[in-house]
């Protein structure tokens, strides 16, 4: 088995179990600790878990309203990966809604090859630093809000309401399929509710530590998303559930 192919697997433990043991996964791969010790240390590297004591707990910081430029260290190779396949739906001539998470960051980032692509955003981020993109990019204008460095309120709301782009690319703090689509900053929340319901269709990019953790507010149904896109294979329950819903799950 490859070391990816086996950090994919601890990392759905953990998932699930919320903790690993070094000796537990020692025998279930047949491996030294040593090597088991190097997995878990490349995934703390990663965001992905805190290394304790004979083994590992995962890092559950969806709860947490961040400031963006904390979180857009967190998980950062995980995120560039759910970039790079969600780059791969974009066409050229798209319009597009994108929030302001850090995962949809990183998707801006690969659009250059694109041509006549619009954005319409109110990150901060990407208003400041894709200032030299060949896309198209159109602020939702708003208040500030400077530690999530995004654009929130009427005016936000009123800008979105005069678009109907193709897709909206959105992120999220947590998904429960009881609950629903989480975030724990309201007034981003409220924005991202709004661009679901204006947009054609609905793609959510959501790493694995997302997946049954409860946030501050739940802002959307299941219902109103087309793709979901994360790094590893979902629990099998989280499949079917996906799938009830009609959502296509890119992994």
């Amino acid at each position: 088995m490859l070391g990816i192919e086996r950090r994919q697997i601890i990392t759905s433990i953990l998932q699930k179990n919320k903790k690993v043991l070094v000796s537990d996964l020692r025998k279930q791969f047949n491996v030294t600790e040593e090597t088991i010790r190097r997995d878990l240390e490349k995934l703390e590297r990663e965001g992905a878990l805190t290394r304790t004591y004979g083994g590992a707990v995962i890092n559950q910081p969806t709860n947490l309203d961040l400031p963006f430029n904390q979180r857009i260290d967190i998980n950062l190779q995980i995120k560039q990966e759910i970039a790079q396949k969600a780059s791969l739906y974009i066409s050229d001539n798209d319009s597009l809604f994108v929030d302001s998470s850090s995962t949809c960051f990183e998707l801006v980032k690969l659009l250059n090859d694109k041509r006549n692509v619009t954005v319409i955003t109110n990150s901060v981020k990407i208003l400041n630093e894709r200032s030299n993109t060949t896309n198209k990019i159109i602020s939702t204008g708003g208040e500030l809000v400077p530690h999530s460095l995004s654009l929130v309120g009427a005016i936000s709301l009123e800008t979105a309401k005069k678009y109907n782009p193709d897709y909206a690319i959105l992120s999220c703090n947590g998904l429960d399929q009881t609950k629903g689509i989480m975030d724990s900053n309201e007034p981003d929340a409220e924005l991202k509710k709004f661009m679901a319901q204006q947009a054609n269709k609905n793609i959510l990019l959501a790493d694995h530590t997302k997946f049954d953790n409860i946030a501050f507010i739940s802002f959307l149904e299941f219902q109103k998303i087309d793709y979901l896109i994360t790094n590893i294979k979902p629990s099998d329950n989280w499949i079917k559930f996906l799938h009830e819903n009609n959502i296509t799950v890119i992994y």
